[in-house]
């Protein structure tokens, strides 16, 4: 089994959109966090279908805030 992170956000419209840190180009968006969830495992399970990842080792280290 892999674990994937997922960053949310809420964009201006209140949509939650969420990204895979480990899958470039893998995301998806919903209303509702339990609709974004099922919606980023579909978007994950596409992506691994048609995407060979087997070899890549991406490790996601963390989030930081800087303030200006």
């Amino acid at each position: 089994m892999r674990v994937f992170t997922v960053v949310i956000e809420k964009d201006e419209d209140d949509w939650l959109v969420g990204k895979v840190v480990e899958l470039p180009g893998c995301f998806t968006q919903a209303k509702t966090l339990d609709e974004l969830m099922g919606r980023m495992r579909e978007a994950i399970e596409g992506y691994l279908e048609v995407e060979d990842i087997s070899n890549e080792k991406i490790e996601f280290v963390g989030v930081q805030k800087i303030a200006l």
